[in-house]
């Protein structure tokens, strides 16, 4: 039962480059009774004196969580930048904590302080924090009118971003560095993403971006086109793999397996259905495995995870999904070891080219219901002087629940 009169030991103070300045009274009535205080060096600074212990986090961030925890019954304040609960520390803090143990006072975010200084409306912004994370995560969000308010580590991440940008085609974004917002060294400058950044951008920092350009921005919808994918023919070509997805249905949270991920396409567009997904790629070559890595590091989707072997034995000790798909690799034996192993409810969809796989799938079809499919594509091309019709192989795809 929980003590629901025990007052929390541990305050997450928001905290901002204006220091005190900008706190509330309460914020600092909690910091003034706090026997010890924890931040980062940078936040330290702007401390007043105080009868506290004041100690300094250390990095990486896990390695100060031990010491916070054995001061458990003292008052405790830790400095957290800004807003706690958005790409700030206390979402890392709090798995370690009851909620009786805890209490957050949040000061305005570096995402709300920029929107403010650039005169944007939060709502229609997109935020993301890439201070810790492969810069490449932006690349699905540079479509044309967009804003995007980012935060970075350093003025050395700032260029490395501007590169990136200009590399996919959007050299004529704005570029907003916004620095050390909401202190006295605060300052915001304001160039294209092709000028030559200064050399003496500041740490904290984040940028503010107005995407504009004709670069080829990726669509909303399933099915990218061939062109954005590397590949050695094996992948699931663009309109087949738009109706592969189809009856995949990622939902939020979800996760994949991709049996015979070739060039991870299947795996990277449900990634990119949204940004909690999850999804293991399957390949027992390894250069097709190292393939499927780049382009899901290059759509912005680093987080793919790559299995390298055969299956059904490589499957055995990855984390159960909740859709499958078969694009490589099919047998009897695979089938089998899927009905045995996968939660009831999961789905599976398998594609078949040659005419033993298709027999294959018809006689599972029997066995475990589901719908089969026959999917025949032709494209024009030229005849001599005229256009026909030149089809491609027919493709059969069977569906079905677990």
């Amino acid at each position: 039962m929980a003590e629901v009169n025990k007052a929390p030991w541990l305050t997450l103070l928001g905290w901002g480059e204006s220091g005190t300045a900008g706190l509330t009274a309460a914020s600092r009535e909690q910091l003034e009774r706090a026997e010890i205080v924890f931040g980062a060096r940078r936040h330290l600074r702007l401390l007043p004196p105080l009868n506290a212990d004041i100690r300094e986090w250390p990095v990486p961030f896990a390695d100060g969580i031990p010491a916070l925890l054995n001061e458990r019954g003292r008052r405790v304040v830790m400095l957290v930048s800004g807003d706690p609960f958005w790409f700030g520390a206390g979402t890392s803090l709090a798995r370690h904590l009851e909620a009786s143990e805890w209490v957050a006072v949040p000061s305005p975010s570096t995402f709300s302080l920029a929107a403010a200084r650039l005169g944007w409306g939060l709502e229609r912004c997109t935020c993301l924090g890439l201070h810790a994370k492969p810069l490449t995560r932006i690349r699905p969000y540079l479509q044309s009118g967009r804003r995007l308010l980012v935060l970075l580590r350093d003025g050395a991440a700032v260029a490395e971003l501007a590169s990136l940008v200009n590399k996919f085609g959007f050299a004529d974004s704005q570029l907003n560095v916004l620095e050390a917002l909401g202190g006295a060294e605060e300052r915001i400058r304001t160039l294209r993403m092709d000028d030559a950044l200064p050399d003496d951008i500041a740490h904290p920092v984040a940028v503010g971006i107005e995407v504009a350009g004709n670069g080829p921005a990726l669509p909303l919808t399933f099915g990218l086109a061939d062109s954005f994918i590397e590949h050695d023919g094996q992948i699931t070509k663009q309109a087949v793999r738009s109706l592969t997805l189809c009856a995949l249905a990622p939902r939020p949270g979800e996760r994949l397996w991709d049996i015979g991920t070739g060039s991870g396409s299947i795996a990277i567009e449900w990634l990119l259905a949204h940004p909690d997904n999850q999804a293991t790629g399957f390949e027992q070559h390894p250069e097709r495995a190292a393939r499927a890595r780049r382009n899901a590091e290059n759509l912005g989707v680093d987080w793919l995870e790559i299995s390298e072997g055969r299956a059904p034995e490589v499957l055995e000790n990855a984390p159960l999904p909740d859709a499958v798909f078969i694009g490589g690799g099919l047998s009897q034996a695979l089938l089998d070891l899927l009905w045995q192993r996968l939660p009831r409810g999961t789905r599976v969809v398998a594609n078949a080219v040659t005419l033993e796989s298709e027999a294959l799938l018809a006689h599972w079809q029997q066995q475990a219901g589901g719908e089969l499919l026959r999917l025949e594509l032709a494209h024009a091309a030229p005849m001599g002087t005229r256009r026909g019709w030149k089809a491609s192989y027919p493709i059969v795809q069977w569906r079905g629940v677990r």
